[in-house]
């Protein structure tokens, strides 16, 4: 077998490959690599995990390394266009290790995060550029990116991007590449307008297949799994997932993907989901958790299964079969990767039978149908070794009230700032933010309980004293004695508070803090309602010491209480 060097490859980049456990080239590669090294453009068909990865990163890197053209700001040398995130990420791994043994860039460009980052890594100078199609146009349409330094331009899983409607935007993209610049392109098949690609933007090309779409991986094993009801296909899944080894689930929608991971780690077996709902943080954690075998299950969308790109994945489980045996292929595809083994399980309802049946078949894929029930030897044999129970985590503690700031009833009622809710009466006044007077009962909760914001706070705009806030009562003033209900309180602005009348539910940080308290901040004050809302009426107690703004009548917006 010939190895990378014998093919033209630079010693370096096959060092770089080497250091990664990456000695022997696949099928695909011995196969292109001589073209691709020499500048052709290049049509490459071959399977899901056959290796197409490397077979076009070593001759972007190696021409780029080769070629006299200088790094520019906001324009890209080499183009590798990926449908999804995932995919994207997972070549932009594969590339970023050889472009830095050969003095060289690159940086990814993808939707579903802010676009701040992206643009800087372009204004810094880019070589290879590894892009979903989307972003990658909305940039060039303000001005932030141009093509037209490319020199070589790759398309990955061709076909998937006509699957999911992105041809229209590859071909504007090409466009804007210059012409004789090499292109290669690479896809399981040429349905879909791929054909079209082919002929309008490739050169002469020549073409390699290894491993067609249609083909199954010899060494991949197709189960069907029949169950009886929804009840016990869920228990079966649960079981499949139970092993020690890497596995991947896959359902047909996001709900049903979140879900399934959620109660596969509630029942001990830690798992985590990948679907389209998922901010691109939470996608990244999430297949980094399932490469690095700190949780073995993923669960995953149609979406990404052409973004995963893992070793020994030894379980492929369709949990809902896929709508078309392309997705099934593609699905499957993630186990019996570069001629390693695995097993591919359809868990099959009654009423689904003949679905499965038609899929099958397109797929090219024998597998007889097996009745299975919970705990049958046949599940069993696919489980292998059981991982041990995992107990889920419990659900984090509730954070701690922090000291409210201002004086107690009773104590130092202080006026000053812009309160939001009354502080208590005081017989002296007191510097804002100061301690309460020992003894004193801070006001606006029950007793022991979690402090709110303004209970003895900086009290209210125009008010130093009044127990209570909001509009003016309806019967009676406001009272220095300790508010009994909750209410709706507003926090300090920029400062988080617990709220709720008693008990701390929430802290907010500014804006209107969540209550479930008795709401008495609109229609009373003082002991009645426990003060909730704005308070800037002047106080009870004799020293209180207005600060905000007063009407001609002497109280504020809202008055606690008539004065004496």
């Amino acid at each position: 077998m010939p190895r990378f060097t014998d093919l033209g490859v630079p010693a370096a980049l096959a060092q770089s490959l080497a250091q990664r456990g990456i000695t022997d080239p696949f099928p695909i590669q011995t196969a292109t690599l001589p073209d691709t090294l020499a500048g052709r453009d290049v049509l490459g068909r071959g399977r899901t995990g056959s290796g197409k990865t490397i077979a076009f990163a070593l001759p972007v890197v190696a021409r780029l390394a080769d070629s006299k053209a200088q790094r520019a700001k906001a324009r890209p040398r080499a183009l590798i266009l990926a449908p999804t995130r995932e995919l994207a990420t997972q070549i932009h791994a594969t590339v970023e290790p050889l472009a830095t043994t050969a003095g060289l860039t690159s940086t990814t460009v993808f939707g579903g995060v802010a676009q701040s980052r992206q643009v800087s890594a372009l204004n810094a100078g880019i070589d290879v550029l590894v892009a979903c199609p989307g972003r990658l146009e909305d940039l060039i349409k303000q001005g932030l990116c141009s093509l037209d330094a490319v020199e070589i331009t790759v398309l990955d899983e061709a076909d998937h991007m006509a699957d999911l409607g992105f041809l229209p935007v590859v071909k504007r993209l090409l466009d804007r590449t210059p012409r004789g610049g090499q292109r290669l392109l690479f896809s399981a098949t040429l349905d879909n307008g791929v054909d079209t690609l082919v002929k309008r933007y490739l050169d002469r090309p020549t073409t390699h297949s290894v491993d067609p779409e249609v083909a199954p991986v010899s060494t991949m094993t197709h189960h069907v799994l029949a169950v009886a009801d929804a009840d016990a296909k869920k228990e079966v899944v649960r079981e499949l997932a139970s092993g020690t080894g890497r596995r991947v689930l896959f359902t047909r929608t996001k709900h049903q993907a979140k879900k399934l991971a959620k109660q596969l780690t509630q029942d001990g077996v830690p798992a985590v989901d990948l679907q389209g709902n998922l901010g691109q943080g939470a996608r990244e954690r999430n297949l980094a958790a399932f490469t690095s075998g700190e949780v073995k299950v993923l669960v995953a969308t149609d979406i990404a299964a052409r973004g995963i790109h893992v070793d020994d994945v030894e379980l492929v489980v369709h949990v809902d079969p896929p709508a078309e045996h392309k997705a099934y292929l593609h699905r499957s595809g993630r186990t019996a990767r570069a001629g390693s083994g695995g097993d591919v399980v359809t868990v099959m309802l009654p009423e689904q039978a003949g679905d499965v049946r038609d899929l099958t078949r397109k797929a090219k894929i024998t597998a007889t149908p097996q009745r299975v029930a919970p705990g049958s030897p046949v599940v069993a044999a696919l489980v292998g070794e059981v991982a041990a129970h995992v107990a889920p985590a419990p659900a984090a503690a509730p954070a701690q009230p922090s000291r409210s700031r201002g004086a107690g009833s009773g104590g130092s009622g202080a006026s000053g700032g812009r309160g939001r809710r009354g502080g208590g009466a005081g017989s002296r006044p007191a510097a804002a933010g100061s301690r309460p007077a020992e003894g004193g009962q801070r006001a606006g909760r029950a007793p022991g309980a979690p402090s709110a914001r303004g209970a003895g706070a900086p009290a209210a705009r125009g008010a130093g004293t009044a127990s209570g806030g909001g509009r003016p009562a309806r019967q009676g003033g406001g009272s220095s004695a300790p508010a009994a209900g909750g209410g709706r309180g507003r926090s300090d602005r920029g400062r988080g508070v617990p709220v709720l009348g008693g008990s701390m539910v929430a802290w907010t940080s500014g804006g209107d803090a969540p209550s479930t308290g008795s709401y008495g901040g609109r229609t009373g004050a003082g002991a009645q309602s426990g003060g909730a809302g704005r308070s800037r009426g002047a106080g009870q107690g004799g020293e209180g010491q207005g600060g905000g703004r007063r009407r001609r009548s002497g109280r504020g917006r809202s008055g606690g209480g008539a004065q004496q």
